[in-house]
């Protein structure tokens, strides 16, 4: 891959491929631009198996592996359905060997050392050498306890700070996995999850310029399909 184009990230598109089409014609990605997707490509949204098939396709693209996809991944080598979620046997249903398998090239973090930046799904714990942090906490945390050294997702620590507010780097992350309405940019690190599968926009961002394209949803898949309880 060329150092010398653009790098754009895209952040969790969820099944939602007529906005990740859309996307990606704004960006008019030029042969020596690289693309990044942070991680959960599938469930929740209408067409996860279309998403991959699209991604598959693309030149110079890496994806990073979300909850979603780890779950998955998890699920399929096990054989235990009991981490498994109501939707996700809607997108184990849909998944060929081809789709599995690019599933399984996601990787757990993206580093461009010569910009000093650092792409990956969920976030860091910030007393932590982000080296030093497991697949599974990198994919999930949202947010920290710094006094009790305690850290999950929003639901589990609803007082606690975003993992970003305490995040000083270097390096600057860029990444997903946490849906807000507007992007959430911290002095050191930016969150470009901005909900497109609650029916908000679907985000891309250049890391050399820092320009943010976006594209509006198309509609709350998630209030058109609550999950089964």
């Amino acid at each position: 891959m060329s150092e010398t184009g653009r790098i754009f990230a895209i952040g969790d598109i969820h099944g939602c491929r007529i906005e990740f089409e859309h996307l990606l014609q704004k960006l008019s990605l030029k042969n020596d631009d690289q693309l990044v997707l942070l991680g959960d490509l599938i469930n929740r949204g209408p067409d996860s198996k279309g998403v991959l098939g699209v991604a598959r396709q693309l030149p110079n693209v890496r994806c990073l592996i979300g909850n979603h996809e780890l779950r998955l991944l998890q699920y399929r080598s096990s054989s235990d359905p009991t981490k498994l979620k109501p939707y996700d046997w809607d997108t184990i249903y849909q998944l060929s060997d081809a789709d599995w398998n690019f599933i399984s090239t996601f990787e757990s973090h993206i580093e461009f050392p010569e910009i000093e930046t650092l792409l990956v799904h969920g976030g860091f714990v910030p007393w932590t050498p982000w080296q030093d942090q497991p697949l599974e906490d990198i994919v999930n945390i949202q947010v920290v306890d710094e006094r009790d050294k305690e850290y999950g997702k929003r639901s589990h620590l609803p007082k606690a700070p975003s993992w970003q507010d305490l995040w000083k780097g270097p390096p600057f992350v860029v990444c997903g996995h946490t849906p807000r309405k507007e992007v959430y940019k911290q002095k050191s690190s930016i969150c470009i999850d901005t909900g497109c599968v609650y029916g908000t926009r679907l985000t891309a961002f250049e890391l050399k310029s820092k320009q943010i394209i976006q594209v509006a949803a198309y509609e709350d898949y998630v209030s058109k399909n609550p999950p089964v309880k």
